[in-house]
């Protein structure tokens, strides 16, 4: 794989648990610990609820971001999972969140962002950011 400042990893989850999609703090809950579980830093979150369903919210980590947006009356989540960084792992959150959502069906899209070769950074360049 080439080096790359991050990883995007474009989520479709179907056929989930409705009551959990439609739930603006279990949402919540789930996408701080996707974040965690895939070794990012919280900075901050926003979460909203839609009537008469629906919930959008964002976790915004050191390392980037985690976004999601659902349809409960479809059972359907869309996520996006971006991170920087080598010790981070986009994917725990992808198979936490495919478990607690309870998704019977998913689709995924990895895109590789800033390849190194691409901007022209030497690969042993340093990158961190801090909170």
């Amino acid at each position: 794989m080439a080096k790359s400042l991050g990883r995007h990893i474009i989520a479709e989850f179907y056929e989930c648990d409705k009551d959990i999609l439609d739930d603006v703090d279990k949402i919540e809950e789930l996408m701080k610990k996707a974040s965690i579980e895939s070794g990012a830093t919280i900075v901050t979150s926003t979460f909203h609820r839609f009537l008469p369903h629906g919930v959008s919210g964002a976790v915004i980590v050191s390392e980037s971001h985690f976004a999601i947006h659902t349809w409960p009356e479809y059972g359907y989540a869309s996520v996006d999972i971006y991170t920087c960084g080598d010790h981070v792992d986009p994917w725990k959150s992808f198979e936490f969140l495919k478990r607690e959502f309870n998704s019977q069906r998913a689709q995924t899209i990895e895109h590789l962002r800033g390849v190194y070769e691409e901007i022209g950074i030497d690969e042993n360049s340093p990158h961190k950011v801090e909170a």
